[in-house]
């Protein structure tokens, strides 16, 4: 009987905070970008298994397919370097190709003949949404190799980081003492370090996988400020009339520190979880980008890749080399941030609209 009517007051609270959720404008439309890139994590794996992508051509490291356009063979006066040929204003266009760039490679060829090439990276298609890059490796894919990066990442990082701080902040707050000054003095000192240069360092001597990362992101940000503002709302519950109540009629401390301070910290613990894989995602893209993490693929390499090719400095012309990963990184980021808004609406009465 407790347990159904235990049940019973979940499912109302849950329904009372989703209603007062979706009035948030902000908090719906991250959950929106948050949902698009969950569901193109999970795409690509059914795309594979269902056999409607050819892993050999849509592998995202692996894969590879080139697309080929007839080119008409001319001839270009002698001023004309004979390498450029992909410009409107250079001679040859891109649908032609100079003859004297053909023999240089000992191709037999007359002016006027049709020639086949192979265009690498591709622009997008009806079989390649986003084109290719330079190796013929699908970009959609790409993309949604990232975001299962990206959610991996986020979301074990996050976890990981609001457990140690929710004990952490709730413990210094019930026990207090010399625990509580300990706790303080060790976040004072982890947000003192700057945390990029430190993952630098730590990068330089250990081969950091995605787990790693996740792990090493928990356990700094689960040390760091979090617990200082775990710790002054666990002293807020603390005070209150049900755990005074709960300490008179012989609860042990660690069942009032568990039963009654931690469920209470719970809202806000949540909300800094949210907010905390914003700060792991863009960390990611950044080691990523710099070639500090030894993973197959992910947004941040697609950055990589597009700007030591030399595409990155080609305006729009390779669009899709760039705007896509870039996009993704700025998207995803800033849906997480906006659910934390949200949430913020629904954990804190003062913000709610009267």
């Amino acid at each position: 009987m407790e347990n159904q009517e235990l049940e019973n007051g979940l499912k109302a609270k849950f329904k009372k905070n989703w209603r007062l959720f979706k009035q948030s404008k902000l908090g719906m439309t991250g959950l929106t970008i948050v949902i698009f890139f969950g569901f193109l994590a999970i795409l690509q794996p059914l795309l594979f298994l269902t056999n409607i992508w050819d892993e050999g051509t849509y592998h995202p490291v692996v894969g590879y397919d080139s697309e080929q356009i007839s080119r008409t063979v001319v001839e270009c006066p002698d001023e004309y370097p004979t390498e450029k040929y992909n410009t409107k204003e250079d001679c040859p266009r891109v649908d032609e190709v100079n003859i004297r760039y053909l023999k240089a490679f000992g191709i037999d060829a007359e002016v006027g003949d049709s020639y086949f090439s192979n265009v690498q990276p591709a622009p997008p298609s009806s079989r390649h949404l986003l084109g290719t890059d330079s190796l013929g490796r699908d970009i959609f894919s790409q993309l949604m190799e990232g975001s299962q990066v990206a959610f991996l990442l986020g979301l074990i990082s996050a976890i990981i980081g609001v457990g140690i701080s929710t004990l952490l902040g709730t413990a210094a707050a019930f026990y207090g003492g010399k625990l509580d000054t300990y706790l303080m003095r060790q976040s004072d000192l982890v947000l003192m370090l700057p945390s990029l240069p430190f993952l630098f360092i730590i990068s330089a001597f250990a081969e950091l996988k995605v787990w790693h990362l996740a792990v090493v992101l928990g356990t700094l940000g689960g040390l760091g400020g979090s617990v200082i503002t775990i710790k002054s709302q666990a002293l807020q519950v603390k005070v209150k009339p049900f755990v005074d109540s709960a300490r008179i009629t012989g609860g042990s401390k660690r069942r009032i520190m568990f039963s009654h301070i931690l469920p209470n910290v719970a809202p806000l613990a949540l909300l800094y979880m949210v907010f905390s894989v914003t700060g792991a995602i863009a960390s990611e893209s950044v080691l990523s980008f710099l070639g500090l993490l030894n993973i197959d693929m992910s947004w941040g390499i697609m950055i990589y890749l597009s700007q030591t090719e030399g595409f990155i400095f080609t305006g729009l012309k390779y669009w899709w080399l760039i705007i896509p990963a870039g996009l993704a990184v700025t998207l995803l980021a800033g849906g997480f941030y906006l659910v934390g808004r949200g949430l913020d609406d629904v954990f804190n009465p003062r913000l709610r609209r009267r």
